[in-house]
């Protein structure tokens, strides 16, 4: 299954959560897109629910199927803690995910295309896989032809929140995944429970 790249408001508003990060999707018609949207009744099935829990995380961090799997499996085999709070944590490692959260993107989409486009270095080597697995004690920058870029320039400018589990020189544009992040730091609105259930079917 390849990627998808069509319009994300829609899907947004079919799984009821923000995935741009700054709820403008749901602003205005805060229900699923489609003629029987702002209509829709009936209760959803169990399965129902646990499928939509797993396409809110999976499009959230943009992965397809497959990729999205593999890193649940990984997590499966790590011995301490819980398979879907492991789950979360791991996905939250991923490079793109980091150069969002640091705020040098304002989306997630944004910041898998700066580490696409190699503007993205990891402990100062350049690095182009958005899945890559960031590790604690790492340092995240930006390339010297690449820090002055000016959708990066915004996005500082606009962001406001850096978790503690990162710490972030904006002057230097350099930051450091400093641990692994606790599930309360990561988004209250998944029910990771849910998506083992999903896979565990």
């Amino acid at each position: 299954m390849s990627r998808y790249t069509g319009p994300s408001w829609k899907v947004s508003r079919r799984l009821g959560i923000s995935l741009s990060g700054t709820g403008k999707e749901l602003e205005k018609r805060p229900y699923a897109p489609g003629q029987h949207g702002p209509n829709s009744r009936g209760k959803k099935s169990e399965y129902a629910l646990q499928l939509t829990e797993k396409q809110k995380l999976r499009h959230m961090y943009g992965m397809t199927e497959r990729q999205f799997k593999n890193v649940y499996i990984k997590a499966g085999k790590i011995r301490s803690g819980l398979h879907g709070e492991n789950f979360m944590i791991l996905l939250e490692t991923r490079l793109d995910n980091l150069v969002y959260r640091l705020g040098l993107a304002r989306t997630r989409r944004a910041a898998r295309q700066l580490v696409n486009h190699g503007h993205v270095m990891v402990d100062g080597k350049r690095v182009d896989i958005p899945s890559y697995s960031v590790k604690p004690g790492q340092t995240i920058s930006l390339r010297e032809k690449s820090a002055n870029l000016t959708v990066v320039a915004e996005s500082i400018e606009v962001n406001n929140f850096v978790p503690e589990y990162l710490s972030f020189d904006a002057d230097n544009k350099v930051g450091t995944f400093v641990r692994l992040p606790e599930r309360s730091e990561l988004s209250a609105e998944i029910n990771e429970q849910l998506i083992v259930e999903y896979y565990s079917r």
